[in-house]
């Protein structure tokens, strides 16, 4: 899953170690615990080979989970669990349980697209499992103080600028082979609902595979919703507190970005970067 998760490639890491990519198989279980737990051990190695760990990422809530060390352990209840899945397969549909969730968490449901019922389904076991909204526990953590001291920066530019990125990245993906990935994928067996063939790109595109849509329509529909999930990551971010908002309009260049990130971290956090 390269092209469709704009994975980096080696020659743009030029030898920096990244961690966190390529580690599990498509079918394999993913979540906010298991890249905390994972996130946290790669953090502890870098620390200590004297290094300065780099978070970094699209996805807020995962962030978050990291920086405020967000305890996880009253959410997990297997007989809940597999009765709501049962009832988003049979009775309600994902639309319904949606529905369900925003009646008693309407913070978290605003947050999760009716489509990731794995989020929605989280959420309403914790709230059946412990009487109060998984969003007022998560609050309740993030206030918490951060056990590390960091700087939490958001690039931000203008609307317009974004979006029409947005369109290039969408036609840059198709023509690096989009498509021919997603195929390889259906082939070997990956389908719809697996949690990694939801992602944007992927879900899109197989509805093209499998006659839903057509190519034109599926890479407009891929442009929509990144542009959608684009707007969501701003509304989390602008939640967020200790955030350093930077607009990349400012600066020439990603190097001159580069400069005022260091300078701004040396400065606020104390020690150098580099020589």
């Amino acid at each position: 899953m390269d092209i469709g998760s704009a994975k980096i490639t080696p020659a743009e890491m030029e030898g920096v170690p990244h961690h966190l990519i390529d580690i599990l198989e498509p079918q394999e279980e993913f979540n906010v615990l298991l890249f905390q737990q994972r996130a946290k051990q790669a953090i502890k190695e870098i620390y200590g080979r004297g290094h300065i760990p780099i978070l970094t990422g699209g996805t807020g809530f995962y962030i978050q989970s990291v920086l405020y060390d967000i305890d996880f352990t009253k959410e997990a209840e297997p007989g809940i669990r597999k009765k709501l899945e049962e009832e988003a397969k049979e009775e309600l549909g994902p639309q319904k349980l949606h529905d369900r969730l925003r009646r008693v968490d309407p913070v978290t449901a605003e947050n999760i697209h009716c489509n990731n019922v794995k989020r929605v389904i989280r959420a309403l076991e914790f709230y059946e499992l412990n009487g109060y909204p998984i969003s007022e526990h998560n609050e309740t953590e993030r206030s918490k103080p951060s056990p590390y001291l960091f700087r939490y920066y958001v690039l931000h530019m203008p609307r317009e600028i974004l979006y029409e990125r947005i369109e290039k990245r969408v036609e840059r993906m198709l023509s690096d082979g989009l498509v021919e990935e997603v195929k390889r994928l259906k082939a070997k067996g990956y389908t719809r609902d697996m949690v990694s063939m939801q992602g944007l790109g992927y879900k899109e595109i197989l509805d093209y595979l499998n006659g839903i849509s057509t190519l034109e329509e599926a890479a407009d529909l891929l442009k929509r919703n990144t542009r959608h999930f684009a707007k969501r990551q701003m509304t989390w971010f602008r939640r967020e507190r200790e955030v350093t908002w930077v607009d990349m309009a400012s600066f020439e260049d990603k190097e001159a970005l580069l400069r005022f990130l260091i300078k701004d971290y040396e400065t606020e956090i104390g020690g150098k970067l580099r020589d």
